[in-house]
């Protein structure tokens, strides 16, 4: 008999900014590198930051409304109360960072890699993750209004106490994904693409229309149980 097995949470990394020193946001320029930096209470609404690398920094209160981070890197950096109606990084690199606390409406990070993620307590309108790559991801009491995952290579992610009113998993190859605690309103996507993910009975029964059209079975409400239950 085959044992039951869990999804493999994701292996979260300790981030230590305990040296980090007060800098300004003016001296952000496209395709610089900054280390053991905070930047508090500042606006980079329509700055250009391609291809700009940020290591051991930090980052609070920080509105950057269109602001352009298109390939740019974030290595063992934390984000605390980012507020971006619109925020730009496609092709990005997030290795070992924590996102908390932030309000974000249309967040484009297609085609980029997520290593040692963490997104708590934050709302979130739209996700583009379109043929990323996620590894040890974890969303954690967030409301997510659209997390679009179409193409993604997904291993150890994990959903907690998390809202998501719309997922789509279309032509993504996934392992480790964890959904049991996750509250989903409607899935995308079709049943094949479900291969690696880990829900409760409950979740899988509430997918029975997904499943009964990749099958081709026919569903049809019993009249007699519903005489039964007038």
């Amino acid at each position: 008999m085959n044992k039951k097995r869990s999804a493999l949470s994701p292996r979260l990394e300790r981030i230590d900014l305990d040296h980090i020193v007060d800098s300004e946001i003016d001296r952000l320029e496209p395709h610089e590198s900054y280390d053991s930096e905070r930047f508090t209470a500042f606006d980079l609404s329509d700055r250009d930051l391609t291809g700009t690398a940020f290591t051991e920094c930090e980052f609070r209160d920080l509105s950057a409304d269109n602001a352009d981070f298109l390939a740019a890197s974030f290595v063992d950096t934390r984000l605390d109360g980012l507020n971006s109606p619109r925020f730009q990084a496609p092709r990005s690199r997030l290795r070992n960072v924590e996102i908390n606390g932030s309000r974000l409406g249309s967040v484009e990070f297609y085609e980029a890699r997520w290593q040692s993620v963490h997104l708590s307590d934050s709302k979130v309108s739209y996700i583009n993750l379109r043929f990323a790559e996620l590894t040890d991801v974890l969303f954690s009491d967030c409301i997510i209004d659209e997390l679009d995952m179409r193409g993604a290579k997904a291993n150890r992610v994990s959903f907690v106490n998390t809202t998501v009113n719309s997922l789509d998993f279309s032509e993504s190859k996934l392992q480790n994904v964890d959904l049991r605690t996750l509250e989903l309103r409607r899935i995308s996507g079709g049943a094949e693409s479900l291969k690696g993910v880990t829900m409760t009975p409950y979740q899988a029964s509430e997918l029975a229309p997904v499943f009964a059209e990749y099958f081709g079975i026919t569903l049809i409400e019993d009249e007699a149980s519903g005489q039964r239950g007038r």
